[in-house]
């Protein structure tokens, strides 16, 4: 199904409304990237999509083409009554208003096996949302997010330039950016461009999930002061002496004097281990 282009700034208007800086609110208008978004989900036909920030549906309407069934939240709610006329067309769209991060996803897709979710998110919430949709007692099976291009980059970041946000994703899925979007075709048009990355979500995570607080916890700690070696930083952020985080550096096989960028996420598993054998210090 071929559809014509939604004309954001019209709609604005005609709706005497305008894009909330304080929301983030940069509309992706771009057709051909809508299309990148929608294929980056990997729809066939028969899943169900989570789309969080629907904005006046653009993306959403590409989506309902595609997928059997759209739950499309949107935190504005001046933006409601122009979405649900925009989406009116479209019996299998359930809009929601209100905030994903007080929404439980499982309560949202009921008993949907292996949904997904698309997501066009502002980058003060990008790691918060991402890390809810995660945690969630049923996770997606496969995540879509355009993103401003160095968070993509970020997200998918080698050991050696790792940074926790990286971690709190690969320790779930394998993160891959598969379109870059430049600002213009956004309204109105951000300072930085976006990428699009698909998260292919693993069926289980890659450490014990009674494990994952200690994991995180860890990594955080870790992480709260990059410039210094993860024997001080450890210390700093858990409340240890340095000679208990070397300890327990050295009884998974790190060299103390490392920093938490360096680390793999296997390193940081073996942290993790190592820390239950030792016993919890903290």
């Amino acid at each position: 199904m071929t559809l014509p282009p939604l004309d954001v700034i019209a709609l604005l208007r005609q709706h005497n409304l305008r894009p909330s800086k304080s929301l983030g609110q940069n509309f992706l208008i771009d057709e051909t990237a809508l299309r990148r978004v929608v294929a980056a989900a990997g729809i066939e036909g028969g899943e169900a999509v989570l789309e969080i920030g629907a904005g006046l549906g653009s993306l959403t309407r590409h989506l309902a083409t595609a997928a059997r069934r759209v739950v499309a939240i949107e935190l504005d709610k001046y933006l409601i009554p122009p979405l649900r006329e925009v989406l009116a067309p479209f019996s299998n769209v359930q809009i929601i208003a209100g905030d994903i991060l007080a929404l439980d996803p499982v309560e949202l897709m009921g008993d949907e096996p292996g949904y997904l979710v698309v997501a066009n998110i502002p980058y003060y919430i990008t790691s918060a949302v991402i890390r809810h949709l995660l945690e969630a007692d049923v996770r997606p099976q496969r995540l879509a997010l355009t993103v401003q291009r160095e968070v993509a980059g970020r997200i998918c970041a080698a050991p050696g330039d790792m940074s926790l946000l990286a971690l709190s994703v690969q320790v779930y899925g394998q993160p891959e950016i598969t379109a870059h979007i430049p600002a213009g075709a956004f309204y109105p048009s951000p300072n930085v461009d976006s990428a699009v990355i698909r998260v292919a979500l693993y069926t289980s995570p890659r450490l014990p999930a009674a494990r994952l607080p200690d994991f995180f916890r860890l990594a955080k700690a870790g992480f709260s002061q990059k410039r210094k070696t993860l024997r001080n930083s450890l210390a700093g952020g858990l409340g240890w002496q340095p000679a208990q985080a070397e300890s327990l550096l050295r009884a998974a096989n790190i060299d103390p004097m490392r920093r938490a960028e360096t680390l793999s996420l296997d390193e940081w598993g073996r942290l993790v281990e190592n820390l239950g054998e030792l016993g919890d210090q903290a």
